[in-house]
């Protein structure tokens, strides 16, 4: 039994194995030295790419780890395919634990991509003041996965990246300029003429309020007018633009001075009345 199992023709075949072996694994570690070389050097060139397109310096770092763990993956597979062990029960085993893990973190790749989403198109940076998902603030850091803004009254919101990607947001930085839309309520009987002439003259004054209109852009010089008839007196709606950093400013000096000056003027600024009449 012994000389029938190591036949000559056995260890012919043995010997084919062995050579042919030998040369898928000559063939494996070629191809391994060959595919490490090129993942350093795809790392490096994916590395200047995205520095070159100025991404935020945490996401090129998470991008490159998780572009070296796949291009790892593909050579470990074609490595293993060449030495002719079956792949496809690899390739199952690598697909369920991907979706096995996509499953249970959907919501935390949900945030990763909406930091993907706003590091490479950028619709706010830092140092802008926005409002989104009901909070309004300035951007004081863009995380993976959350980014994180400071209120006027100097609070701290965290917002997940998912939500702030897909829903709407106001960016009030991106436009050099800001229209200041401040409403007066006069008594009924008061010379319109009188108020738009004194109001104006306040716009003027100002130098922060920009008086000509700007090329390109929707600057208009400084505006007053009757914009309704409300319950207790007429309603005069002024706009005046600015820069947008002057926007507060602006804002509260047309309130005061107008206030404080048309008063002194004898304007008179009505408060909500109740006419009750009485029937006996």
């Amino acid at each position: 039994m012994t000389d029938k199992i190591f036949s000559p023709e056995t260890y012919s075949m043995i010997g084919q194995w062995a050579i042919g072996f030998c040369k898928d694994l000559v063939v494996a570690v070629i191809v391994f030295i060959i595919g490490n070389w090129l993942i350093k050097w795809m790392k490096k060139l994916i590395k200047k790419m995205m520095q070159r397109s100025k991404i935020e310096p945490s996401l090129t770092t998470f991008l490159t780890s998780i572009i070296n763990v796949v291009l790892w993956l593909t050579l470990i597979i074609i490595v293993i395919s060449i030495l002719g062990i079956e792949t496809s029960s690899f390739i199952a085993l690598f697909a369920s634990a991907g979706m096995a893990i996509g499953m249970a973190l959907s919501g935390t790749l949900q945030n990763f991509a909406g930091g993907v989403m706003i590091m490479l198109f950028k619709p706010f940076k830092v140092g802008d003041f926005i409002e989104a998902q009901g909070y309004a603030g300035t951007v004081k850091e863009i995380q993976i996965f959350n980014t994180i803004i400071r209120t006027n009254d100097a609070q701290t919101i965290i917002i997940p990246n998912g939500g702030l990607s897909t829903g709407s947001m106001k960016n009030y930085s991106t436009e050099p300029y800001r229209r200041v839309d401040v409403e007066f309520q006069f008594a009924y009987g008061t010379d319109l003429e009188q108020v738009k002439q004194a109001i104006s003259e306040i716009q003027l004054r100002s130098d922060k309020i920009l008086k000509e209109p700007v090329a390109d852009s929707p600057v208009a010089a400084p505006w007053i007018g009757l914009t309704k008839l409300g319950d207790s007196g007429v309603v005069v709606n002024t706009r005046s633009w600015c820069k947008s950093a002057d926007y507060w400013p602006v804002y509260f000096y047309m309130n005061e001075t107008v206030y404080q000056e048309l008063k002194e003027r004898g304007f008179m600024f009505p408060y909500n009345k109740l006419d009750v009449n009485i029937i006996k």
